[in-house]
């Protein structure tokens, strides 16, 4: 099976629930084939990355476990709803934000007889310091330093059936989330190894034209021959490149060179995935309450997810829930349409 293969079919080896044997090779066979097949040739590939591939599995596991229920998303709940209040500025932000995505009208239009999906609530999410006025008993205070939370850039992801399926994919993209920053380590190593062999080229190249500026027409025009200590100081320069390149460019060395690459983004997965639950109480105005204040307040809830490894994102999100009947009809796109005309 190809890379692109995989892909397409995404084969499920990541149960939230369960750990075995089965999903432990399965996630290495994974690994193996989205960063370089040809670690297959290194006999202990397997025993080798096992223990690796343990603690990402388990640590995904835990981590989307952690994530809370579906919220039920809906326009029509959406002025007695506090979280929907919260992440939706008003109510026809809801079937505008899920009428622009594409997966979700996909899903329904291949289960048709399905009233609702789940998917994944993206969203930016970000703070701000402000001044603003706050009650303390009968006295109005301003110029009081407060802290707004605002929600924007609603995107609706990774849609399936049912709460279970949307977990397993999230969990699956994850640890392809890790292979892709392997890969991207990996890809640093070769990199290195071109620059090693460009850099033998051109010491080669260098030290060909100084022999051909020593004796001969160089000394007939009364040129000075070239610099024996220049010569020299080339040869050692090609010598010790050629010794970095033989000690990392051998096929063997090369394989277990990624294989470790590999591992050692497996071992660490916390360095490059973080989801934070967070619990905030936020006003009808989404401003930060202070839990001891008697201020009219709602408990707002959800995911914090920071990627630090290939790409640098920070997003909120939350499990969510939204019926058929509540997607507007499609749009047509006129610039599509203009595109094949």
């Amino acid at each position: 099976m190809g890379i692109l293969d995989w892909f397409k079919s995404r084969p499920s080896f990541f149960e939230p629930d369960r750990l075995s044997d089965d999903t432990t090779t399965r996630a290495i066979e994974k690994a193996v084939t989205l960063t370089n097949p040809r670690m297959k040739l290194i006999h202990s590939y397997r025993e080798r990355l096992a223990p690796a591939v343990d603690i990402s599995v388990q640590y995904l596991r835990e981590m989307v476990r952690a994530v809370p229920p579906a919220l039920s998303v809906s326009s029509v709940n959406w002025s007695t709803d506090p979280v929907l209040r919260a992440f939706f500025v008003a109510a026809q932000d809801i079937p505008s934000t899920m009428g622009r995505s594409k997966n979700l009208r996909t899903l329904f239009n291949k289960y048709p007889e399905i009233d609702d999906a789940c998917f994944i609530l993206v969203m930016k999410f970000n703070e701000q310091q402000v001044f603003g006025t706050s009650m303390q008993g009968n006295v109005v205070q301003r110029d009081v330093a407060q802290t707004t939370v605002g929600f924007s850039d609603h995107e609706a992801r990774i849609c399936g059936l049912d709460d279970a399926e949307v977990r397993r994919l999230l969990g699956v993209q994850a640890y392809e989330y890790l292979l892709a920053q392997a890969l991207s380590e990996i890809g640093d190593e070769r990199s290195e190894r071109r620059e090693l062999e460009d850099n033998r080229a051109l010491i080669r190249a260098r030290l060909r034209l100084l022999q051909q500026q020593g004796p001969g027409l160089g000394s007939v025009f009364g040129r000075v021959a070239a610099s024996s200590d220049d010569e020299f100081r080339l040869e050692t320069q090609l010598t010790e490149n050629e010794r970095q390149i033989e000690a990392i460019c051998s096929q063997q060395s090369v394989l277990d060179a990624e294989l470790e690459s590999l591992g050692a983004v497996l071992r660490h997965p916390e360095r490059y995935i973080r989801i934070e639950q967070k619990q905030l109480r936020l006003n009808s105005m989404n401003v930060l309450v202070d839990d001891a204040s008697n201020a009219v307040a709602s408990e707002i809830v959800f995911s914090l997810a920071q990627l630090t490894g290939v790409r640098e994102i920070q997003r909120a999100f939350v499990m969510a829930r939204f019926a058929r009947s509540g997607l507007p009809e499609a749009r047509m796109n006129l610039d599509d349409i203009a595109r094949y005309l």
